[in-house]
């Protein structure tokens, strides 16, 4: 099997004459943490919703395990193993964690609208739910109602729900934005630690997430692919260094202090 498990060929998305993806190459390597990154306007979110079939684009073709998804839609490629975690936490916040955790497993299973079957016959996927809230440290929080948790425990909970549909391929959508210091670094952990045997590309704006985290980085830059590489490779390139000066989420170097 290839080492790329995703890649984009000459992706361009056109809005009424407004190219916001250049011609964007990528190619995602099995087993690696992935990030998109780039300043406000760049083209990350745009290019991320091309991936996932969110938007289809101009042009430009999309592999997945070899297999051209260019046309197809989202359902489809959830089903083939790529997942995608929302921005805003997508959870249903007057279930319980283990509900939520039981909701993503089910639909894996492929019985989600089996309404019919008694509650019993989901009893046999709460051992599994319980040991997915312990991978993201949130086991002993199992029947708190969703509503109750704070924003960073909701993330790892998304995150939870994720790993349910046992992805191949997770998408994260800025997995740290609007979290204090705490919070992003218990994420930033808990990406790095579900990420053995997986693989994962992120948008993500916090470079200190980003340095500590990413195998590979590519720089996005007015929808075109600026730089790419590991981030002491890419922080110290001066393109990329001006890209970022002024930039309101900071400039590279010194992203781990």
């Amino acid at each position: 099997m290839s080492d790329t498990i995703l890649e984009a060929r000459r992706l361009t998305k056109e809005f009424k004459g407004f190219t916001a993806v250049r011609e964007v190459d990528l190619k995602v390597a099995r087993g690696s943490i992935h990030a998109l990154i780039g300043p406000n306007g760049a083209g990350k979110t745009t290019c991320f919703n091309l991936l996932t079939k969110f938007l289809e684009p101009s042009s430009g073709s999309i592999l997945f395990n070899g297999h051209d998804i260019t046309r197809e839609r989202p359902a489809q490629i959830a089903r083939r193993g790529i997942i995608r975690s929302f921005q805003i936490s997508a959870v249903f916040p007057h279930l319980t964690l283990l509900e939520n955790v039981r909701l993503g497993l089910q639909r894996a299973l492929g019985t989600s609208f089996h309404f019919w079957k008694s509650e019993r016959s989901l009893l046999s996927l709460n051992d599994r739910a319980r040991a997915l809230l312990a991978d993201v440290g949130l086991e002993d929080l199992a029947d708190e109602q969703t509503v109750n948790l704070p924003y960073g425990r909701k993330r790892a909970l998304e995150i939870a729900t994720t790993l349910a549909m046992e992805p191949e391929l997770m998408l994260l959508d800025e997995p740290t934005q609007g979290m204090g210091h705490e919070d992003v670094h218990r994420v930033a952990e808990l990406i790095k630690r579900v990420s053995k045997g997986r693989t994962i590309l992120m948008v993500e704006h916090n470079m200190s997430v980003v340095s500590t985290i990413a195998d590979t980085i590519t720089v996005l830059q007015r929808g075109a692919v600026l730089a790419e590489g590991p981030y002491d490779e890419v922080s110290k390139n001066p393109q990329v260094m001006e890209a970022y000066m002024g930039s309101t989420e900071g400039q590279l170097q010194g992203a781990h202090a």
